[in-house]
């Protein structure tokens, strides 16, 4: 039996910690033997199988008086203790700082690290430390997984051949969704309330699809990030007098049941890794309008005009134009939602879940 350990900052709910949580509940009813070391405790936290083994590397009660220098060694040596202790055959990291502390806690104990990126390097990798990490500490990697073959160019050339590219897995309940009878008159987006994903530009956009398609809603579905980009967006609502047609609506459980009554799925960020919400919506059958943003997320997932729609980066016209257009064209938005479904047979649990194992495999044997 394989022993991998992970190590991310917690399991509260984001789209890193969505992949973790569902890859470690499959490889421990595959018989793997699976250690979650994690800095924290989120509030509200991905669901755990039981017999996944949660240890807490992360700062203790006794060291909150202590010095910012000696709390900072303080979490890297909680970590090379469990390694010491554990002896995984191969430790898994997810995004930068893990990434970080797993490939120096890995130094001379032989266990092999397995990286992986999920942000894009060029908008989370970009401070002077990072500049001198990634060049010393990558190197160092047993492998690292990427989502798209942009993001590796960040990276060190000897990194990028050991590495994998790898796709988010999409859960099993935004696959087989029967299309709908009739889609209702509705613009949809999911995701966090945050800067980065622009729902601005969107809100900017349906204001003009308003104008010539006055019957048509926009519903924005997604927890508050609180970055001041909710306040941005209802400021934006109020002052545009469009509370009867453009709706915050909030997280949901449901988004299975609710994306598919839209008539097109509208994404808008200025970056993202691979985004999880557009796998989904994809899945679903969704006709989709996207940026094309770096690092490549979208146009990894979507072949312009065959199942989906790619726009500029921060182009508000190109948005207005993109929804208009799958608006007035019903047989074309069908056909690229038919098309995006296909998206599953890439990215369903069981595809994703093999190409990890056979990756484990090969780093750890």
């Amino acid at each position: 039996m394989r022993k991998v350990l992970f190590h991310l900052n917690c399991f509260e709910q984001g789209g890193a910690e969505r992949v973790v949580s569902n890859l470690v509940n499959q490889l421990v009813k595959d018989d793997y033997e699976v250690i979650a070391a994690t800095e924290w405790q989120g509030e509200i936290e991905f669901k755990l199988d039981e017999r996944v083994k949660r240890i807490h590397v992360g700062l203790r009660n006794e060291d909150e008086g202590k010095g910012r220098l000696f709390k900072i060694w303080l979490r890297f040596y909680y970590l090379r203790e469990l390694l010491k202790k554990e002896k995984p055959d191969v430790v898994i990291s997810f995004t930068r700082r893990p990434n970080y502390r797993a490939l120096i806690c890995a130094l001379g104990t032989k266990i092999p690290v397995i990286t992986a990126v999920r942000q894009d390097p060029k908008s989370y990798y970009n401070s002077l430390a990072d500049k001198i990490l990634i060049p010393l500490l990558y190197p160092m990697a047993a492998g690292c997984v990427f989502q798209t073959e942009e993001q590796g160019e960040s990276f060190p050339a000897s990194l990028r051949k050991r590495a994998r590219i790898i796709l988010n897995p999409v859960n099993h309940k935004y696959i087989g969704v029967p299309k709908p009878e009739a889609r209702e008159k509705l613009v949809v987006q999911s995701g966090r309330l945050v800067d980065f994903k622009n729902q601005l530009m969107l809100l900017g956009a349906f204001f003009k699809v308003h104008e010539k398609h006055p019957d048509y809603v926009l519903k924005i579905y997604g927890g508050d990030s609180f970055d001041g980009t909710k306040e941005k967006l209802v400021k934006f609502i109020r002052e545009h007098k469009a509370e009867d047609y453009m709706l915050l609506m909030g997280a949901s459980d449901e988004l299975e049941k609710e994306l598919p009554k839209g008539a097109v799925y509208a994404f808008s960020s200025d970056y993202e890794g691979m985004p999880n919400a557009l796998l989904e919506a994809m899945a679903l059958g969704m006709p989709v309008v996207a940026t094309d943003c770096p690092c490549g997320g979208p146009r990894t997932l979507i072949r312009h005009e065959e199942n989906g729609l790619l726009i500029p980066v921060g182009d508000e016209k190109a948005l207005t134009d993109g929804i208009n257009r799958l608006i007035e064209d019903r047989d074309l938005a069908e056909r690229l939602g038919e098309n995006a479904r296909r998206i599953s047979e890439r990215v369903n649990e069981a595809a994703i879940l093999e190409q990890w194992k056979e990756y484990i495999e090969a780093v750890a044997g």
